[in-house]
């Protein structure tokens, strides 16, 4: 059974591609250079969706831009949720998520990012101020999301057990 793709993947021609992620747009309530979509459907609500079932798969066919996304989403994901566990309450997550989101991190190019193999560096100094701040932003709204499910059931108790059952799953065996 192959691993699930973008639903993006015919859209993301039409998007700004900085190297070869392509700037997808999505709802968010941070502020950024992205736009909100024309549809309720967004490439975070997708990645949330497919981050279980494709953290079972080690390899990964890429068939364009908007599978980067997804990757990158798929592994921040990862990390979040590995920095949660059962005894950490909302709030706490929500310090934890956010410090994470904001944090320093690496783009494509720089040395120590671990998918320099499949993301191209952006090619000018503009090119990469505006994928760092997409990234964060990025970062940010996947992060609020993944609270919102994972707390979904009870904000003042723990995080549910379906979600933190992935905590040592790694997808494609990488890590950010």
């Amino acid at each position: 059974m192959p691993a699930y793709h973008s639903t993006f993947l015919g859209e993301d021609t039409n998007e700004r591609v900085v190297g070869n992620l392509c700037l997808l747009p999505f709802h968010t309530k941070f502020r950024g250079p992205v736009y909100p979509p024309t549809q309720d459907y967004d490439i975070i609500d997708e990645t949330l969706d497919l981050f279980r079932a494709n953290s079972f798969f080690k390899n990964f066919e890429i068939k364009g831009n908007a599978d980067r996304v997804l990757i990158y989403g798929i592994l921040f994901v990862s990390e979040c949720v590995s920095k949660l566990n059962l005894s950490t309450n909302f709030r706490e997550a929500q310090r934890q998520l956010s410090n994470l989101a904001l944090d320093g991190f690496k783009l494509p190019g720089d040395i120590g990012f671990p998918l320099n193999n499949l993301y191209l560096p952006p090619l000018t100094k503009n090119d990469y101020e505006l994928l760092r701040t997409y990234l964060q932003q990025f970062r940010q709204e996947t992060a609020d999301r993944l609270l919102k499910r994972i707390y979904a059931d009870d904000t003042n108790g723990g995080p549910s057990k379906y979600w933190l059952a992935f905590t040592k799953r790694r997808f494609m065996n990488k890590s950010l």
